[in-house]
């Protein structure tokens, strides 16, 4: 049997003592389904940042870029499945679950009130006229448009990226599809950085926010402020709030217990702390 130690006991007393748990997730909840994460336990980059939003839509040498380590990376990204930590957070069934993950593996897990803060990598929009394809698609048309991209080595990397080496000249050469309604760029459906979460989306997570007893931090570092504010706004509130993470994170102080471990290992059994 697992020891538990003062922390965990702690957080499952503030656990059994919500009903309205609110759950916030970051990258650290799915490093057990194998998808890589960016910031290492002392929060800083493992690897390179990831691509601006301002630099895709600026260059297309960029977007073509993106989309050939896309194109190597999405398989193993879509073959991801939910780890105990994702499902612990179901059998907790909180208020809602705001997750800054792209990755959908709470919804596949079970969980059903899911505010997928930075979008979702399974979808692709056109930056003109809004129309949805599915990211199968268009992995299907960039396969059609460059028979010779697979041929390439690669290693995967956080979020449907992927390392792989190809000269400039190569990426010149790779043809991307466009939008078949209107011609227009296609973008992953979710906000990369420098861009900014939607505000009806926002707006939504501050209304859980505000309805919450109790907030539980999943893996975040919190070291970006599209998942800090609800921390901050949740502190005003002075409502009770825990955080299961490895490593520091921006905002230690908010926090009334703190379990440094991993989440797939903190969360099991905290159900039958009573939530719910």
């Amino acid at each position: 049997m697992r020891h538990v130690d003062d922390a965990e006991r702690r957080l499952a007393a503030l656990i059994a003592n919500s009903r309205k748990l609110l759950v916030l997730t970051g990258a650290g909840c799915s490093t057990a389904s194998g998808i890589g994460d960016y910031r290492d336990e002392q929060g800083q980059w493992k690897r390179a940042a990831p691509v601006q939003h301002g630099d895709f839509m600026r260059s297309e040498h960029v977007r073509k870029r993106y989309w050939a380590r896309s194109f190597h990376g999405w398989p193993f990204f879509s073959e991801a499945r939910p780890n105990d930590a994702h499902r612990a957070l179901v059998d907790l069934n909180p208020l809602g679950i705001i997750t800054q993950n792209v990755d959908r593996l709470h919804q596949k897990a079970g969980s059903e009130q899911v505010i997928d803060l930075h979008g979702r990598l399974d979808r692709v929009r056109c930056m003109a006229c809004e129309a949805v394809l599915q990211r199968s698609q268009m992995q299907e048309r960039l396969a059609s448009l460059n028979p010779w991209l697979g041929r390439q080595e690669f290693t995967a990397a956080p979020d449907g990226d992927a390392d792989l080496l190809l000269s400039q000249e190569q990426i010149d050469h790779v043809v991307l599809p466009s939008c078949a309604a209107c011609g227009g760029v296609l973008k992953p459906d979710v906000v990369f950085y420098g861009d900014g979460v939607p505000r009806s989306r926002v707006d939504e997570a501050y209304r859980w926010v505000d309805d919450c007893d109790a907030m539980l931090v999943v893996g975040s570092s919190l070291m970006v402020f599209s998942g800090l504010r609800f921390c901050r706004r949740a502190a005003a509130r002075g409502v009770p709030m825990a955080l299961v993470n490895r490593g520091v994170t921006r905002s230690d102080e908010l926090f009334d217990v703190r379990v440094d471990a991993p989440c797939e290992v903190a969360l099991p059994g905290l159900h039958g702390a009573g939530v719910g």
